[in-house]
C-alpha cells in the first residue's frame, strides 16, 4: 500500500511516519509525507530516518493541482495536517477554517477524482463538546465549543458527507489527549516539561479543574493504523488511552517527576470557553479492531520528560513561537 500522508512532519503524523519505517506498523509499503511545514510542522521531525524510507514534499493541502499529482500516485491517504492548537483559534480562527475544513475539502475532491482506495480523517475528542459524566460514542452528536473544535467538527461532516453521497471509503478517528516526545511545546506536557527545565514556573488554567484523557501517540497510531487497515468505510471511531486526568494531578505528576513542588505553579486566567471534561468510549473499535492502550502513563510520561530533558536542540528553537 502507497500512503500519503498530510501533515507528516508535525507530532502525530511524523510519529506515524517513523513506526512504519521501523517496520512497528506493517502493510504499507511507501510513504510520502506532504507537510506545508508551518511553525509546529517541522522537518527535524523526520531528520532521523534514512532518506530511502520516504519522500518528502513541502506543500500545502489547499494546493488542489499539488495534491492532485500525488494522490494519484497512493492507494490511501491519511489526514493529519491541521491547525490544532485552540488558544491560537480564539485569536486566529480563519487559519483554522482555511487549513481544516476548506485544506479537507480539497484532499476530499483529490480523493475522489483520483480514485484513492481509502481516506482516513485525524480528528479530536474535542468535537464533542463537553461531558460532566460517562464517556463519548460514536453516535454522541458534536457540539463544538472552540473555533479548533468547530473546524474539525465541520470537516468530519464533510468527510462523512463525501462516504454518503460519493461512496468514498472514507473512515474518521477522534482522539484524546496525546503527549510524547516531538510534541510542539505549546501545549500542556511539553510546554510544562520545557519550562520546568528552564527552572520556569508552568501556566496552569483557573483551578486547574480540566479533565483530560490522555493517549500515548505510539497508542494513538496503533488504533490508527487498525483503524486504516479494517476500519469499515464511512465508520468513525474513537481512540482513547484510559487515563483521565485533572489538568492539576497531571500537573502534579509531572512536578513530583522533575523533583519539584507546587510552589513551580503559577495561575493564569482561565482559557476562553474552556471545555470542563473530555472522555470517549474506546468499545466499538476494541471489539471490532482488536485496538487497546498498552502504553502505561507512569511510563509513559517519564519516557517523554527524559526525552525533552536529553533533546534541548530540538525544542529550544521551537519555543520562540
Amino acid at each position: 500500500m502507497r500512503v500519503l500522508v498530510t501533515g507528516g512532519a508535525g507530532f502525530i503524523g511524523s510519529n506515524f511516519v517513523r513506526r512504519v519505517v521501523d517496520g512497528s506498523l506493517s502493510g504499507i509499503d511507501h510513504v510520502t509525507v506532504l507537510d506545508k511545514l508551518t511553525y509546529a510542522g517541522t522537518i527535524t521531525n523526520l531528520e532521523m530516518l534514512p532518506q530511502e524510507s520516504f519522500e518528502f514534499v513541502q506543500g500545502d493541502i489547499c494546493d488542489p493541482d499539488l495534491v492532485d499529482s500525488l494522490a494519484s500516485q497512493h492507494d490511501a491517504i491519511i489526514n493529519f495536517a491541521a491547525e490544532s492548537h485552540v488558544d491560537r483559534s480564539i485569536t486566529r480562527a480563519r487559519d483554522f477554517v482555511e487549513t481544516n475544513i476548506l485544506g479537507t475539502q480539497n484532499l476530499l475532491d483529490s480523493a475522489l477524482k483520483n480514485e484513492v482506495g481509502t481516506f482516513v480523517q485525524i480528528s479530536t475528542d474535542e468535537v464533542y463538546g463537553t461531558i460532566d459524566e460517562g464517556s463519548w460514542h460514536e453516535d454522541y452528536p458534536v457540539l463544538p465549543n472552540s473555533p479548533y473544535s468547530a473546524s474539525k467538527a465541520s470537516a468530519d461532516l464533510l468527510v462523512r458527507s463525501y462516504h454518503q453521497t460519493f461512496n468514498l471509503n472514507a473512515k474518521i478517528t477522534r482522539c484524546s489527549n496525546n503527549y510524547g516526545p516531538h510534541q510542539f511545546p505549546e501545549k500542556l506536557v511539553p510546554l510544562f516539561v520545557t519550562n520546568l527545565i528552564d527552572n520556569r514556573k508552568v501556566p496552569l488554567y483557573g483551578k486547574g479543574i480540566n479533565v483530560r484523557d490522555w493517549l500515548h501517540v505510539d497508542d494513538h497510531c496503533r488504533g490508527i493504523h487498525a483503524v486504516l487497515m479494517k476500519g469499515e468505510s464511512g465508520h468513525i471511531y474513537n481512540i482513547g488511552g484510559g487515563q483521565e486526568l485533572t489538568n492539576m494531578e497531571l500537573t502534579s505528576i509531572i512536578l513530583e517527576k522533575m523533583g519539584r513542588d507546587h510552589s513551580s505553579i503559577e495561575f493564569v486566567q482561565d482559557r476562553l470557553g474552556h471545555d470542563l471534561r473530555y472522555s470517549v468510549s474506546i468499545e466499538k473499535i476494541s471489539s471490532e479492531l482488536g485496538y487497546y492502550p498498552i502504553v502505561r502513563f507512569q511510563d509513559g510520561i517519564l519516557e517523554t520528560i527524559e526525552w525533552y530533558k536529553a533533546n534541548e536542540k530540538w525544542w529550544r528553537p521551537l519555543k520562540k513561537f
